[in-house]
């Protein structure tokens, strides 16, 4: 079964003087580029993300998970407000408006209270919500999102390069100041009794790039051309996949593709997901590609009806949309 590429990003993760493309550069660009017009994803190696770090994020992440939910509790979502931290519980979030069987911890860049951000009450801004115990898990999420978001700044740098663009482009004119938004979702085994849940449902991303660490449990599908492809889990790859905002701005040129989750594993299934997003408050518009390179490759019908592309605003009020579909009562307690 043909399975989205594996590429090896480590030409784009060591440094090279600023506007400077080497050979080795180029064909990871290349290789990036045909796994984006094709798949919409693709799996990543050479990220130079040190193992033991995420071996120390998947033990502190189990051990918060396996507690009591009143324990769990002590940081739910709604003790964050408008930030949007913290833990929520299996069947809080909802997917194509289907609850998930899935817990999970929100985190996000570190934000004191008195940050103007803050203090304005700009959604998903604010400190985050991490457990007393296990002590370590705050500090080595913090420390897993700085390593990924550097990986996520070396993958853009890439595709600049595969669309004709400076290496910087992406650093200077939309991710200067990037939206993160980091996850950990816990999926209870799946309930055989329970065929039509999914742990999460069908969908697309909203913004640029999803970076995916995950267990060996298994159990993300994507939608490929001729059905439905389950993706190696290996927790040294990174899955990546694009979002509707990267598909929007190159005029579809490349995918945002399906995919959902199911853990059919038999036991507990870890994943990590990196948003890595337009800055806050830049203006999502057409990329300057060369006209005649902008059709898709692979042109697909949009799964559920919605044009990206008719988005003009800034991507926070683009992302603050979509959010307040996801978890819709905290949206409306929060008076967002």
């Amino acid at each position: 079964m043909e399975l989205p590429p594996l590429v090896d990003i480590a030409p784009l993760i060591e440094p090279s003087p600023r506007s400077t493309v080497s050979d080795a550069q180029r064909r990871v660009a290349a290789a990036l580029d045909e796994a984006c017009r094709t798949w919409g994803f693709f799996r990543v190696a050479g990220h130079g993300i040190d193992p033991t770090l995420i071996a120390r994020l998947d033990a502190t992440a189990r051990d918060f998970f396996g507690r009591p939910e009143a324990e769990k509790a002590r940081v739910a979502m709604a003790r964050a407000g408008s930030a949007w931290r913290g833990w929520f519980p299996v069947g809080d979030e909802l997917t194509s408006g289907r609850p998930d069987r899935k817990e999970g911890l929100y985190i996000g860049v570190e934000l004191p209270a008195d940050d103007p951000r803050v203090l304005a009450g700009v959604p998903l801004h604010g400190p985050n919500l991490f457990p007393a115990d296990p002590p370590d898990l705050g500090p080595t999420a913090l420390a897993y999102m700085a390593a990924v978001t550097g990986v996520g700044h070396a993958v853009m740098s890439g595709l600049a390069i595969a669309l004709g663009l400076d290496p910087g482009w992406f650093a200077t004119d939309l991710t200067s100041d990037p939206t993160v938004l980091f996850r950990i979702f816990h999926y209870p085994p799946h309930d055989a009794r329970e065929d039509s849940s999914w742990g999460v449902a069908e969908h697309t991303d909203y913004g640029l790039l999803t970076l995916l660490a995950q267990d060996d449990s298994g159990g993300l599908e994507i939608r490929a051309d001729d059905g439905w492809v389950e993706v190696p889990a290996d927790p040294a790859v990174l899955v990546c996949n694009l979002g509707d905002m990267l598909e929007a701005i190159t005029a579809r040129r490349y995918r945002s593709t399906l995919h959902r989750v199911r853990n059919t594993s038999g036991r507990s299934r870890l994943s990590f997901p990196l948003f890595f997003d337009p800055s806050w408050d830049a203006r999502v518009r057409p990329l300057p590609l060369d006209p005649a390179d902008a059709a898709p490759a692979v042109a697909t019908d949009r799964w559920d009806g919605a044009d990206p592309l008719a988005w003009t605003g800034t991507y926070g009020d683009y992302l603050t949309a979509k959010v307040a579909r996801v978890f819709p009562d905290l949206f409306d307690s929060v008076g967002r």
